[in-house]
C-alpha cells in the first residue's frame, strides 16, 4: 500500500476485518476529488426492521445518493450500520430520516437523498424520501 493510500484508509476500523455483528458506526475516507460535483449511489436492497407496534419485519430497497463534499462513507461501514437496524422496531419515516440525518452527520455533503421503499405489507407500500442540501 502507498503512503497515500494509508493517509486514506486512516481511522478506518472495519474495512478488512472480520465484523459478525451490525455496528452503528459509518466509518468515512478523504475524498481525492473535492473540487469536483459527482453523485455517488448506494443502494440496498436486503434493509429490514420490524414494526414497532406489531414487531412484524418490514423489508425495503434504500437508496442514497450524495454529492460528497470532503468526506466519503465507507461501503462495509454502512453495510452493517444498515443492517443494525434488524431487529429496531421503528416506523418507515423515522427510519429513512434518522439514516439521513446519520450520513449528513458523517459526510456533511453538498447534497444528500436517502429513499426508503418499504415493501407492501397490509396492502400498503411505502416510498419515504428524506432529502438534505449544504446551504
Amino acid at each position: 500500500m502507498t503512503e497515500n493510500g494509508d493517509e486514506i484508509t486512516q481511522g478506518l476500523t472495519l474495512l478488512g476485518r472480520d465484523v459478525r455483528l451490525p455496528v452503528r458506526k459509518l466509518e468515512t475516507f478523504p475524498n481525492q476529488h473535492p473540487g469536483r460535483r459527482y453523485t455517488v449511489t448506494l443502494v440496498c436492497e436486503e434493509f429490514t426492521c420490524v414494526c414497532p407496534m406489531t414487531g412484524q419485519p418490514d423489508f425495503a430497497t434504500i437508496t442514497i445518493r450524495y454529492i460528497p463534499d470532503q468526506r466519503i462513507v465507507e461501503s462495509k461501514s454502512l453495510k452493517l450500520y444498515l443492517w443494525s437496524f434488524r431487529n429496531e422496531g421503528t416506523f418507515h419515516e423515522h427510519v429513512t430520516n434518522q439514516i439521513l440525518e446519520d450520513l449528513v452527520a458523517a459526510l456533511d455533503p453538498h447534497y444528500c437523498q436517502v429513499v426508503g421503499d418499504f415493501r407492501v405489507r397490509g396492502g400498503i407500500a411505502i416510498s419515504v424520501e428524506a432529502t438534505h442540501q449544504k446551504g
